[in-house]
């Protein structure tokens, strides 16, 4: 008889991995800092990718319904210049196998297919021990304490249960993202909704860009992508929005006024994404009982592929755990021999990408790789 799973975080990963053990008949309880799921916005949009987000659903047995929650058109990708001059333009034909959905409501799928009581909110972990024979005890921010017999830590960048594995620790990257938000874009704000076209558009140039995606209901969600010291991010005061919108604005002299619309007329409070990355060849030595995925296994660059390959290691941890049900170890084991490469691969693949946003050629790199003068990834999504 398989052991109770204790999953740490109610994210993409986690979720799936819940969701995917219940298929099995597995039982497991998810363990969430957030005190219910409208506490904080979810984020923007995902591209789920056909060879391992999608394969995920498909193994959860969602897919179908995570095409109801598809964003028509969400898959055109624009480049632009600092004066707003169309350099690649590619639309959205429905060929593209990278549909758009928004963060919040693939959740939401995943939390409806869990029976009920499966999250426990509002139990943010503050430490988790080894007590021996592959068990563990976690304690909660409340005082409370739960013992696992096989726990999983699907709690991300700053994972509290990573440091029973590893010693890794997540890296500032370099490059910092400001996000911003424009609501019913196409009424109130038609310069810029006309610049960002109908999916995603990137504005480059050496060192900055401006990003953004198109979301339902007119919503343009936007990225301000900075290259730039941590002593500098930290000189901004975030809590003055107006001000903190127009020290990053101050970054962007003579672009287009469309463009730098984006940032000044945000109609949210700008918040600073400061990127981090763990090591690329991140693994640890087996130890029993725990394991870990998503982002607290292998956080990398945006590449467009972390929550796929979070979600695709959830389902597949699953369907370890299901193919051994007599052997914690042999599932774990069995689990992380195909997370290790696939993560390191996905993770210099990212590393690569990066660069060709804001690189010295910016924004002709990104234009060369869509045009197929130089190989690489798609870096439109997340």
């Amino acid at each position: 008889m398989t052991t109770h799973v204790t999953i740490v975080g109610a994210g993409l990963g986690g979720l799936t991995l819940a969701r995917v053990l219940h298929v099995h008949g597995i039982p497991a309880t998810v363990y969430e800092a957030e005190a219910s799921p409208a506490a904080r916005a979810q984020g923007g949009m995902l591209d789920i990718h056909d060879h391992n987000g999608q394969r995920a659903l498909k193994t959860a047995g969602l897919y179908d319904r995570f095409l109801d929650l598809v964003h028509e058109g969400g898959q055109a990708i624009r480049v632009l210049d600092r004066h707003a001059t169309v350099l690649f333009d590619r639309p959205d034909d429905g060929s593209g196998g990278r549909p758009e959905v928004l963060r919040g409501r693939l959740r939401q799928l995943l939390l409806d297919s869990l029976p009920a009581g499966t999250v426990a909110w509002g139990h943010k972990l503050t430490a988790a021990r080894s007590l021996g024979d592959g068990r563990h005890e976690l304690t909660f921010a409340d005082g409370s304490t739960v013992t696992s017999g096989l726990l999983v830590g699907a709690d991300g960048a700053w994972s509290r249960v990573r440091p029973l594995l590893s010693a890794a620790r997540p890296e500032y990257a370099g490059t910092v993202f400001v996000e911003t938000y424009l609501f019913d874009s196409d009424e109130r704000h038609p310069a810029s909704a006309g610049a960002v076209g109908g999916g995603s558009m990137f504005a480059l140039a050496p060192g900055k860009g401006i990003a953004a995606h198109r979301e339902p209901d007119g919503v343009l969600h936007t990225y301000v992508q900075l290259n730039k010291p941590r002593e500098w991010i930290d000189g901004i005061d975030f809590t003055d929005p107006a001000g903190a919108a127009a020290r990053v604005a101050e970054e962007f002299p003579g672009w287009a006024p469309e463009l730098t619309a984006l940032i000044t007329d945000g109609e949210t409070a700008p918040v600073a994404r400061i990127l981090h990355s763990l090591p690329g060849d991140h693994r640890w030595e087996r130890v029993p009982g725990v394991t870990l995925l998503g982002d607290a296994a292998h956080l990398m660059l945006p590449s467009g592929e972390g929550a796929n390959i979070a979600m695709l290691d959830g389902a597949e941890l699953a369907e370890a755990i299901a193919a051994h049900p007599d052997d914690t170890e042999a599932a774990l084991t069995a689990y992380e021999e195909a997370l290790f490469p696939r993560s390191a691969e996905a993770a210099v693949e990212a590393a690569a990408l990066l660069p060709l946003y804001l690189d010295e050629n910016a924004p002709h790199s990104l234009v060369d790789m869509f045009t197929g003068a130089r190989q690489g990834g798609d870096p439109a999504g997340s």
